[in-house]
């Protein structure tokens, strides 16, 4: 019995570990674009959340004297019906925080005709949200205004390449005109474009329907929406990804590099959808912490 016992605290231990020093509402108010609902959220034991209505940012501040003023917000990814939260999210996020980096996991709305008004604009506005409520509050989290990028993993890089295309187009109450321009993008096994050619079919009718006109899919195809103010963007995908195709990265580093863009693309033979294991964490990761720095974004 107590054998279980200390098991049990140390597996509550393990499983806390990864948590964020704070977790805070996204709004302050009422969440835009929603509707007067129930909040349905499930969590399960594996960290993978669904039916999330009440968006949140977590805060992971660098250990005290660290922070380098560079911060990140995270979107995990999860085909826009789930989030992969700790591995793509809270894990990320220590990894950078342990660098002086101060990340920010962003628990976004999933795309819901029951939760929302209009589903395919929700976690975009909370992606913008996310970028204005660091840069209203960079000197309280030690960040500098200048250096506050957004990275995404699977749908949520295409949440995250939506921020950094369609920045110039506030969706959420912003009187004070603060740039919602993120000033870098990491894209991990991104889905880009939404079309039938190479798009990913859950990605695409989770986030506009399963009837979406020519219309929404060239919106929300971000290759489309490149240009020479698109901020700088680190792309990593492997080859043989049969969820999410390379040709995803490979289109959007292409308008990246007719745009003049600082771009930086990794690919790796295997690694398949995820890099559950391989490449490892470290490769990629710090081939990011190197492009980071080169670019003057990291010190």
């Amino acid at each position: 019995m107590i054998k279980s016992i200390r098991i049990s605290i140390a597996f509550l231990l393990l499983s806390t570990a990864c948590l964020a020093q704070q977790e805070i509402p996204l709004y302050s108010g009422p969440v835009p674009n929603a509707k007067d609902v129930p909040d349905g959220e499930i969590r399960r034991a594996d960290f993978i959340v669904s039916k999330v209505s009440r968006p949140t940012l977590s805060i992971f501040l660098p250990p005290k004297g660290k922070a380098n003023g560079t911060a990140v917000i995270i979107c995990p990814g999860g085909g826009y019906g789930v989030l992969v939260i700790k591995r793509e999210g809270y894990d990320v996020a220590e990894a950078f925080a342990k660098q002086g980096v101060t990340a920010f996991v962003l628990k976004y709305r999933l795309p819901s005709d029951e939760t929302m008004l209009n589903k395919s604009i929700g976690p975009l506005q909370d992606a913008q949200q996310a970028i204005k409520t660091v840069r209203q509050r960079a000197a309280e989290w030690q960040v500098d205004p200048q250096k506050i990028g957004i990275m995404g993993f699977s749908a949520g890089g295409h949440l995250a390449a939506t921020a950094g295309t369609h920045y110039g187009k506030s969706l959420i109450e912003n009187p004070a005109d603060i740039s919602l321009r993120p000033n870098f993008m990491v894209l991990v096994y991104p889905v880009i474009s939404l079309t039938e050619r190479i798009g990913h079919a859950g990605t695409r009718t989770n986030l506009l329907g399963s009837t979406p006109s020519p219309e929404q899919i060239r919106l929300y195809s971000n290759e489309e929406h490149v240009d020479a103010t698109t901020p700088p963007t680190f792309l990593t995908h492997a080859g043989d990804d049969t969820v999410v195709p390379v040709a995803n990265s490979l289109v959007f580093y292409e308008a990246l590099q007719r745009n003049g863009i600082l771009t930086d693309m990794h690919l790796y033979a295997k690694g398949e959808h995820g890099y559950l294991k391989t490449p490892a964490f470290d490769e990629w990761f710090g081939r990011c912490l190197h492009w980071l720095r080169q670019i003057d974004l990291m010190p």
